[in-house]
């Protein structure tokens, strides 16, 4: 089997992660700042010694505002839902995921009229001409939300983000890959210009978070999402938020209110970070393995991954062009892309090249929309969406070798 879905998880996880879940069911199972038993105490010091590694990882200067959530979707959400208020104004791209764009959406009010996929929003133009910037208005007493076209190799028009990011903007939201086609964006270009601005920068590193180098501090980056059971090589079901210290969290409203552990005395939420924004009792096991595939990669070091992925990304989009009737998507250069790569074939329906590269050469991919429909409005393949393959760390140069041979049989026959 050759497992080419990593932009949707990362498999398989190395064997420290499933030691340290094992280790902290078998030895530190208490519930994490609830007591103070031993059991108890030594849960609570693997979740913050995992708020440590992230803090590591990311260079962020305080681990107490590193906030544990269920996935980046959630993270997100928290950003969003805790700062923004009726009429505020939003910029977002046109290659986001939809773990941005339906909270956005549904921040915008009661629509208008009966929600219509949008026809044209995003689409960018061969040559590098993108169309005028979108500003679709919601309905009353929601926020105001615009997006900054995107050429069709997934990259962001800069010039078209200049002119949207104006003073009197809340929230500038950003991808850092996309998760279609891996197109990296330019973090630190937007970041100046939110700034600028006045407004804040939320960055969703999904499909980054361990495969490129990350900065918060030198990127000037205020919110960062990240997932966990990705590039991190942890579990599902943990990520996390980082809030930078130039955030007010006195102005970020808690997504859920409820018991912490801290302040029990009192039936409102404590202000302190994290416990403002993890309410409920925190995932123990995953968090431990997170830490452990923190560790994995922070021993592996993430410039040596991103060589790696950058090699394979290579091999497969040289290997993929040679093949005919197939077009890739996404930039030629792979130094701007994540391994991360889509295409589609002349009379061919992607899921029927899915189907048969699993069963037929043990290829596992996927095949869609990505939960991406903006991304896809973008590249030119919405509806019907593109055939993705995506490398890992664990993917071999072999692997790759093989997937190219197995589409070339698929497509030649």
């Amino acid at each position: 089997m050759i497992y080419l879905d990593h932009a949707a998880t990362s498999w398989p996880k190395p064997p420290e992660v499933l030691a340290a879940m094992a280790d902290f069911l078998e030895r530190a199972g208490g519930n994490p700042g609830r007591s103070g038993h031993r059991l108890s105490v030594e849960a609570g010091r693997i979740v913050y010694d995992a708020r440590e590694a992230v803090a590591e990882l990311f260079h962020a200067p305080d681990p107490l505002r590193v906030i544990f959530t269920l996935n980046a979707t959630h993270a997100i959400n928290i950003a969003l839902h805790g700062l923004l208020r009726p009429g505020d104004r939003v910029v977002t791209s046109g290659i986001e995921h939809n773990a941005v764009m339906r909270p956005l959406r549904g921040l915008e009010g009661p629509p208008l009229s009966s929600p219509q996929p949008p026809s044209l929003p995003y689409e960018g133009r061969e040559g590098g001409e993108t169309p005028p910037f979108l500003r679709r208005e919601g309905g009353s007493g929601g926020i105001g939300l615009a997006i900054i076209p995107c050429h069709r190799d997934g990259s962001l028009d800069l010039a078209a983000a200049e002119r949207l990011i104006t003073p009197g903007t809340r929230l500038v939201v950003l991808n850092h890959a996309s998760n279609v086609v891996g197109t990296i964006l330019p973090v630190a270009e937007v970041t100046e210009l939110a700034h600028r601005a006045g407004a804040l920068l939320l960055v969703d590193a999904a499909q980054t978070a361990g495969a490129l180098p990350i900065d918060v501090q030198a990127l000037g980056i205020d919110l960062l999402a990240f997932t966990g059971h990705k590039a991190l090589l942890g579990p599902p079901g943990t990520g996390g938020l980082i809030i930078g210290e130039g955030v007010d969290t006195a102005t970020i409203e808690p997504l859920l209110r409820g018991g912490t552990g801290s302040r029990s005395e009192f039936e409102i939420q404590p202000e302190e970070c994290p416990d403002k924004f993890e309410s409920g009792t925190p995932n123990g096991v995953g968090i431990a393995g997170l830490a452990a595939g923190i560790r994995y990669v922070l021993r592996h070091g993430v410039a040596a991954i991103r060589e790696h992925e950058v090699t394979l990304i290579r091999a497969l989009a040289e290997g993929l062009a040679n093949i005919p009737g197939l077009k890739l998507y996404g930039p030629a250069d792979p130094t701007q892309r994540t391994a991360t790569l889509s295409f589609t074939v002349a009379g061919r329906r992607v899921s029927e090249i899915g189907l048969r590269l699993d069963e037929e050469h043990g290829v596992l991919c996927r095949v869609g929309l990505h939960c991406a429909p903006a991304a896809h409005r973008t590249i030119g393949t919405f509806p019907e969406g593109t055939v993705r393959l995506a490398a890992g760390l664990s993917t071999t140069l072999a692997d790759v070798q093989q997937a190219v041979a197995a589409v070339a049989e698929v497509v030649a026959t």
